[in-house]
């Protein structure tokens, strides 16, 4: 009688986290996730209703699979779906591309410090991919996430940069050269490339954040957020550069683009 008591007991549990599961996923995409997509996110609006619907679906996937939590901030629907954004948005040219090197992506209010710390004198990181024992983990402002999509006139967005991190890491380093994403005869091109264009930097003579110039993996998320933030800027003022991205993102931004001054 005992054993069958302790079989209904496990079974019950059994059944209750396979619902609760599925609460968590239900709740994990918050219901109004297109509206929030259509107001908030330009990428998105300048889709076609196919591609929008693509997109939708690898949004939902992502949220799905993928933790994300506040440090002393409450995360809000729109959090989460302006980080599945930035996560689909580098890989929408690929089709069945999915972060297997991430599990959470952790929010803090605004900065933090290299020791994941939201308070002190120290406080300059916007985003961090982790590393060592936090491999899979993500940690971003919760400022800086929204201000890289209300911002439509920069070149700038910390989530999409981290995200950038992330595919070049998938290879196992993070050095400017997603070996998982651009074809062999094009490596040797794209690396000479960015070198000349660090060179450049260094010397004061380019519009691209001075950051990038830190080394090559910078570069590659630096150049990666102008690439999706004004692709009609990289590609009138840095040609080179955009069609080099257009072959590693296997994307063509600029077709779609309207800045906002512009648009209708």
């Amino acid at each position: 009688m005992f054993g069958l008591i302790m079989m209904g007991l496990i079974l019950i549990g059994y059944i209750y986290n396979i619902f609760s599961r599925r609460r968590t996923l239900h709740a994990a995409v918050p219901d109004t996730y297109r509206s929030l997509l259509q107001d908030n996110v330009r990428y998105y609006q300048q889709l076609d209703d196919a591609d929008k619907v693509r997109f939708e679906e690898k949004v939902t996937k992502f949220l799905k699979r993928t933790t994300i939590e506040g440090v002393h901030t409450t995360v809000e629907p729109l959090d989460r779906v302006l980080v599945a954004a930035s996560a689909i948005i580098p890989i929408f040219g690929f089709k069945d591309w999915e972060y297997f090197n991430l599990t959470n992506v952790i929010l803090y209010p605004d900065t933090f410090d290299e020791s994941y710390q939201y308070e002190g004198n120290r406080r300059n990181i916007l985003g961090m991919v982790g590393s060592g024992p936090l491999n899979g983990q993500m940690a971003l402002s919760k400022n800086a996430l929204r201000e890289g999509f209300s911002n439509t006139t920069d070149k700038s967005n910390t989530a999409i940069h981290e995200f950038v991190h992330l595919l070049d890491k998938s290879d196992g380093y993070v050095d400017g050269l997603p070996r998982n994403l651009i074809e062999h005869s094009y490596s040797i091109p794209w690396m000479k490339l960015v070198h000349q264009t660090i060179q450049q930097m260094m010397s004061g003579h380019t519009d691209i954040n001075p950051y990038g110039a830190t080394n090559e993996g910078e570069f590659f998320a630096v150049i990666s957020e102008y690439f999706f933030e004004r692709p009609d800027l990289l590609a009138e003022k840095h040609p080179e550069l955009y069609a080099m991205l257009c072959k590693i993102f296997q994307q063509n931004p600029a077709a779609n683009h309207q800045h906002p001054e512009t648009a209708f």
